[in-house]
């Protein structure tokens, strides 16, 4: 016997049970008072016992109708709950898409971006590969990758190029250093620098050493690491400092600034815009050049660029430049 059919025969006996009366059963049901008596009398032969006493124009359950009505209850219940679960999924897009970021939007905009994706789109498998330049332009290039955002480079065969966004660069220092947190600082005045930078590979390592040295900046000491959070933890807890993207560093800008009164978690870092002049990083979004984006790939990019512009507001830049660039 089909499920539908069996859930239209609990329906007509849990109305039949609640209304006493199949005339009014039917009704409830869009249904005829003879089905509904053709369907309850089809479940009392199915188990041999009666379910209703039948006299005067009314019905009444018997012991067995009752104890089958609480199960039905049960069961209708369960079955819109299966229902609910499952139609929520139909809502949005649906598919797979792998896409790659590098660590100065995983810290960011992800979390918020990812929430409003997959609150829209529920039956979209996301998976997230963080990396940085080098290897996620290979990635999309060997068509692994949806996209990526990356710092801005020379071009790359095989990936098409769109402005996506600015950052400026901001210095990092641990909270003991003593610096006013969000005062602007020109890095020649600091004097030497025990700097924490990314290596050669990392394609904003070349704009710091060229800042470095247009601007006169000292630097005493130098330690390369390609591994975001251990350059964090290692800043916050000695007198080295980093130069790292503004907007990976939004979250300690807004925490300073919204933290409720009494909140007395300490602050990990001073973060100092630079000026005189001021430093910053174009990002790009390099996707395949031989294919466009797919829909939900296209989807969860306008969600990025998006929440890429609002985090990036705290700076008082034009973070979102993803529209005026077309991207689509």
């Amino acid at each position: 016997m089909a499920m539908s059919e069996t859930l239209r025969d609990v329906r007509l006996f849990v109305a039949a049970y609640e209304e006493r009366s199949f005339t009014a059963a039917a009704e409830r049901e869009n249904a005829t008072q003879s089905g509904v008596s053709q369907h309850i009398r089809k479940i009392e032969d199915r188990f041999g016992v009666k379910l209703f006493a039948r006299g005067g124009g009314t019905v009444q359950p018997t012991p067995a109708g009752e104890s089958y009505y609480h199960h039905c209850i049960e069961l209708l219940r369960l079955n819109e709950t299966a229902n609910r679960s499952v139609e929520r999924f139909g809502t949005g897009l649906d598919g797979e898409m792998v896409v790659g970021l590098m660590p100065t939007m995983t810290r960011s905009v992800l979390a918020p971006a990812l929430a409003r994706f997959v609150a829209a789109h529920p039956n979209v498998v996301v998976r997230i590969t963080e990396a940085y330049s080098a290897t996620l332009t290979q990635q999309v290039r060997a068509g692994e990758l949806a996209f990526a955002i990356v710092p801005a480079s020379t071009g790359s065969v095989g990936v098409k190029t769109t402005r996506f966004a600015y950052t400026p660069e901001v210095l990092v220092s641990g909270a003991a250093s003593g610096r006013a947190h969000m005062k602007p600082v020109t890095l020649a005045d600091l004097g030497p620098l025990k700097v924490v930078v990314p290596s050669g590979q990392n394609a904003r390592r070349a704009n710091i050493e060229t800042y470095f040295a247009s601007n006169g900046v000292i630097v005493e000491r130098r330690l390369e690491l390609d591994a975001m959070m251990g350059t964090l933890d290692f800043v916050a807890s000695t007198d080295w400092v980093a130069i790292l993207p503004g907007l990976m560093m939004a979250q300690e800008v807004e925490w300073s600034a919204t933290r409720p009164a009494g909140w007395d978690v300490p602050r990990r870092f001073a973060i100092n815009p630079i000026a005189a002049p001021p430093l910053g990083m174009d990002l790009v979004l390099i996707e395949p050049a031989r294919r466009p984006l797919e829909p939900v790939a296209a989807a969860f990019l306008d969600v990025l660029a998006q929440e890429t512009a609002r985090i990036g507001r705290v700076w008082g830049e034009s973070a979102g430049l993803y529209e005026e660039a077309g991207a689509s």
